[in-house]
């Protein structure tokens, strides 16, 4: 009911009519070299563009580079395996469908564009196999695979020379105003931080969302290697950036705790910040172009500032305080390494200076599941042994579409918790493109003689549903609409009617997607909750593991992959609300794993005592413990949650006696923040 509503509501804007027409030339014209160069299938050509095409120039050609490699990886193992394995049926169906839940599951582990060579490298195959098979009388294998790669080729280059030339819209400007818009939201959270001193502010979901927004421009960035726009081949420049932005909300967050912490004990404190944030708001808006000397500059009244608010506050609230200077320091020299890579790659600079700490790696930190990735793969091979055995021991003509769209559908969308809904909707597209199919069928293609003809009658149809691929409402309904209709026609040079034959072909086409359906629902699919819940257990298994990684790039690396994560988990809609507790804890958590690993290299300096050396040790050992718990059941047993706070006190007590100003202070400060940001205990003070 809610899709007749989106589609009634739908009103395609000017940029939607010329991103259809766009993609009806390009379809057009690959459709029409395919007719004179007389290859084999030139629906898939035009179908290929159904697939690719996207409002953005830089997308559009990253997305046909990626099928093209795709394919051809695709049609290389197909000619390899299907004429050895094509006369033992079970040994061919378990190879190929290993093949494909293997380059499925690299495919989900990758989380970048290019995942999406594996995917295609893996379901191409069964699809020249299924074909393949269907015409071994005619065609061989080989010449079907060369054919399908030809076709692809076809419709890659026609596809990125139109959206090239005819108003390209390029991805460039779409980056910088996101960019933009994340960093002018990081100021405006800093602001309300240091400016809006009430206790129920909860600023996790703010920075949460900011954690969300980055991980999408990171994935988009990609596409920029592509592109002829202002910020062509700036990919990595701009990971980096949005690294380096990662960093700059671990700050936020830490100093909100701060700030939280210093409200819950007194509030006589505030006029003090008050000030501090009108210094420092003026001291970054002055420095207009950023140096590398800059990047460890403060502002003059920092340690000015910082010492009014010590006379300002009491007694219980100086380490507290100490952590706030420290984590707003970072945070200031965090802002100008960002402004600094922002500023060289408007300039059209790539490099990164060596005084910055790149994140950037070649093989990007994002969070991968392991897992789930498993079960999206034997869903894969489950949907096409089912599919296959039904091919082969029916013997149904049509059972070569059922298969191969089996195979494409158990792929294609798997990288979502519950793709359940959506293959039904691709389900729900085949069916109404069945419905055109017979249309086309029966009452418009006997009178259609001459190719002018053919685009002519197919421009309503493409126009109209192409319209509505910008929208991603109705994305779902309108791509397999147009793939399963182009695909159904089977358009060809010397096109014969067979209307039995292509309503065959049009079950096929369903009964595919509905074994994919079964087969993702029984192996894959989770809800948000249960995935919001594996997100945690990995969350508490890297707070154990940054307890011992020592402060330097392989840390901040290890943090920029606990804040993807974090940026996952804001993609999820759960209803609980212990779970948007958990999820907006997480993040807090995440600000404080700086102190875990401060806490490790503070027990191996040489200036400390060997009993203090031991009661830290013992303190990891229970954090170890505590993360061990937390990994397992996502809740703290209180038992356990105790023996850390005794730990924690008993080496707060130790300070008390003569120590190193600067070791006791960092080691109070790290001491304070894991109770409060991991644990979520307040000061003793505040409690008492």
């Amino acid at each position: 009911m809610l899709l007749y509503k989106q589609l009634l509501a739908f009103r395609p804007s000017k940029m939607d009519f010329i991103f259809a027409v766009k993609t009806f030339i390009a379809g057009m014209l690959a459709l029409y070299i395919a007719f004179c160069l007389d290859l084999t299938y030139p629906m898939w050509a035009i179908g290929t563009v159904m697939i690719i095409v996207n409002p953005y120039s830089g997308m559009v050609s990253s997305k046909a580079v990626y099928r093209l490699f795709g394919t051809a990886a695709g049609a290389i193992v197909a000619t390899i395996i299907t004429p050895h394995l094509i006369n033992t049926p079970f040994l061919f169906m378990s190879v190929l469908a290993v093949w494909v839940g293997f380059c499925l599951y690299i495919s989900l582990l990758d989380r970048t564009p290019r995942s999406y060579v594996f995917m295609l490298a893996g379901y191409t195959t069964a699809m020249i196999a299924c074909n393949s098979i269907n015409n071994i009388e005619t065609v061989s294998v080989f010449d079907m695979a060369l054919g399908r790669v030809l076709e692809i080729s076809l419709a890659v280059v026609c596809t990125a020379v139109v959206f090239s030339v005819i108003f390209p819209v390029h991805l460039g400007p779409a980056i910088q105003q996101r960019v933009d818009k994340t960093l002018n939201d990081t100021r405006q959270i800093f602001q309300k931080i240091l400016t809006e001193h009430h206790q129920d502010n909860n600023y996790s979901e703010l920075l949460g969302a900011i954690t969300r927004d980055i991980a999408d421009i990171h994935a988009l960035a990609v596409h920029l290697n592509y592109e002829k726009g202002e910020l062509q081949g700036m990919t990595k420049p701009i990971q980096e950036l949005l690294h380096q932005i990662t960093m700059i909300v671990s700050n936020l967050t830490a100093a909100a705790e701060r700030i939280r912490q210093l409200n819950a004990i007194d509030g006589h404190y505030q006029q003090g910040v008050l000030t501090l944030h009108q210094h420092i708001r003026a001291f970054i808006v002055s420095k207009t172009q950023i140096q590398e000397a800059d990047l460890t500059a403060l502002p003059p009244e920092f340690e000015q500032d910082f010492q009014y608010l010590k006379r300002l506050a009491c007694p219980e609230q100086q380490i507290i305080l100490a952590g706030l200077k420290m984590d707003i320091r970072h945070l200031i020299q965090n802002v100008f390494t960002v402004k600094l890579i922002w500023q060289l790659i408007q300039r059209g600079e790539k490099h990164i200076p060596e005084s910055i700490a790149t994140l950037t790696t070649s093989y990007p930190s994002l969070h991968r599941d392991h897992g789930m990735a498993l079960r999206g793969a034997l869903a894969a091979v489950v949907a096409i042994f089912v599919s296959f055995s039904l091919w082969i021991y029916s013997g149904w003509n049509a059972g070569y579409m059922m298969a191969q769209l089996a195979a494409v559908s158990a792929c294609i969308l798997t990288a979502m918790d519950n793709p359940v809904p959506a293959l039904k909707m691709f389900i729900r597209g085949s069916i109404y493109a069945g419905i055109l199919t017979i249309i086309y069928i029966l009452g418009i293609m006997p009178e259609v003689k001459e190719f002018w003809q053919l685009a002519l009658v197919l421009a309503p149809t493409l126009i109209i549903f192409v319209m509505m691929y910008p929208h991603p409402p109705l994305t779902g309904l309108a791509l397999p609409t147009m793939v399963s209709f182009i695909m159904s026609l089977n358009l060809q040079n010397r096109y014969s009617i067979d209307p039995l034959k292509s309503f065959e072909a049009c079950l096929g086409s369903v009964a595919g997607p509905i074994i994919a359906v079964m087969a993702v629902y029984f192996i894959r699919a989770i809800s948000p909750e249960e995935s919001v819940n594996r997100l945690l257990s990995k969350h508490y298994k890297a707070m154990r593991e940054a307890l011992y990684l020592p402060y330097g790039v392989e840390f901040r690396i290890h943090l920029r992959s606990m804040l993807d994560r974090i940026g996952l988990l804001n993609t999820k809609l759960v209803q609980s609300e212990a779970l948007k507790q958990a999820m907006n804890l997480a993040l807090i958590e995440t600000s404080a794993i700086v102190d875990l690993s401060r806490l490790d290299e503070l027990a191996h300096r040489a200036d400390i005592s060997q009993q203090l050396k031991i009661h830290i040790g013992e303190l990891q050992n229970l954090l170890d413990y505590a993360f061990r718990n937390q990994e397992k059941q996502l809740h703290l047993d209180e038992e356990i949650r105790a023996q850390v706070m005794m730990k924690i006190t008993e080496i707060e007590q130790q300070l008390q006696q003569p120590n190193d100003h600067d070791l006791q202070q960092r080691l109070q400060i790290s001491l304070n923040n894991i109770r409060s940001s991991i644990f979520h205990r307040p000061t003793m003070q505040a409690e008492a």
